[in-house]
């Protein structure tokens, strides 16, 4: 059953349309197609091999950033469900969010953002705008995957305006440049869709990286006791069920901990929408504030479970290890890459100028930061022997 969706979804019939005008598919709407563009995509199907937090070889079990972004998408459908939004739109954005990570996670981007700081920096967001615009090259007539308006709308500003009053940095250069031919509107806050997917990729990271964690013995279940929310939830399955195995307990909790928040940015939303009446897609836009949203609590909670995460996880010594390797890693490779361009592939090496010259700069960051983490740490290894 095909469901109505609501006066400030994002309309497929009304996209602001491609770069590149295509007739549009008899059977599949522009965002179902943007969706299985994204699917297709040589850069998607790298995220099994990018870590979340874990480097891809200390075990099988720990989340990718192929596996998070798949749970993004279900958590990003569920909500647009309920909130009569367009489905394919925010799954494409949940699917799409994470392209222009580099190996390695944040570790890898900020060791590539060092390197590239003479040449105008490197971030993922701007990086997953030039891998949709430019550098996937699959089709006859256009560069980039030629999405839709409200797609790269919703990438580039999923983090909300990046031009409005009060915002003193500059609009990273691959954004900037795409919204001089096709203007993103970029002093305005995203489509409802994206607003969901920003939020769904929240809800996914903080409470799969709970599971990681714990499977990872970098904290315990007691440790969580005092986390707002968080620990109640364990402390309710506790009590539920009685000697339970934990890892049935960490799923049972993980699993409501979900449902909690999914429930309370519907139901925040909901209020928002209709405290500010918006009636348009166009008013989302326009509203100046997010509308979709957590309540003032669970903003709260969010904010304690992320500084949990940062003190016990992300800084923990064995996750700090692994990061000063990948920093070095990326560093010695774009360093290489930089000075001898003739040390890129072939392909790459004569879309090069010379050495410590910005256009080599820059195509030795397109490069890394297309690798995967089992190709940079083997090309790290071929070029520069053992790192450890």
């Amino acid at each position: 059953m095909v469901r109505p969706l609501a006066p400030y979804a994002s309309k497929p019939e009304e996209t602001r349309g491609r770069l590149h005008p295509e007739p549009e598919h008899l059977m599949r709407s522009p965002f179902q197609r943007d969706r299985d563009r994204i699917i297709h995509s040589t850069a998607f199907r790298r995220l099994i091999h990018k870590t979340q937090v874990f480097v891809y070889h200390e075990g099988d079990h720990y989340r990718t950033r192929l596996t998070h972004s798949l749970e993004v998408a279900q958590i990003a459908r569920t909500i647009s469900r309920a909130l009569g939004l367009d489905e394919d739109l925010a799954e494409t954005l949940a699917l799409a969010h994470d392209l222009g990570h580099t190996p390695f996670g944040h570790a890898g981007e900020e060791a590539l953002n060092a390197g590239m700081a003479r040449f105008g920096g490197f971030s993922h967001n701007d990086h997953t705008l030039r891998i949709l615009t430019r550098l996937e090259r699959r089709y006859a007539e256009f560069d980039g995957l030629n999405l839709t308006w409200e797609s790269l709308e919703g990438i580039a500003k999923h983090n909300g305006p990046l031009c409005a009053a009060g915002i003193d940095r500059p609009v990273p250069p691959t954004i900037a440049e795409y919204d001089s031919r096709h203007p993103l509107a970029l002093d305005q806050f995203p489509g409802a869709e994206a607003q969901v997917a920003a939020l769904a990729d929240d809800i996914a990271y903080n409470n799969h990286d709970i599971d990681d964690g714990l499977r990872a013995g970098l904290f315990s279940i007691a440790d969580l006791a005092e986390v707002p929310l968080v620990g109640a939830v364990f402390q309710g399955v506790a009590a539920r069920y009685p000697g339970i195995e934990d890892a049935r307990l960490i799923h049972e909790a993980i699993r409501r901990l979900i449902d909690r928040m999914v429930g309370d940015l519907i139901g925040e939303t909901q209020s928002r929408l209709a405290a500010g009446e918006v009636k348009s897609a166009g008013k989302v836009r326009a509203l100046g504030t997010p509308v979709v949203a957590f309540s003032a609590e669970m903003r709260h909670n969010d904010r304690a479970l992320k500084a949990f995460l940062y003190e016990r996880m992300y800084r923990h010594c064995r996750v700090m290890q692994m990061s000063q390797k990948a920093r070095r890693v990326v560093h010695d490779l774009f360093t290489l890459y930089l000075a001898e361009p003739q040390s890129l592939p072939s392909e790459w090496s004569r879309l090069a100028a010379g050495p410590d010259d910005p256009q080599t700069a820059r195509v030795a960051a397109d490069y890394l930061a297309g690798m995967t983490d089992r190709f940079a740490l083997e090309e790290h290894r071929r070029l520069f022997g053992s790192c450890s």
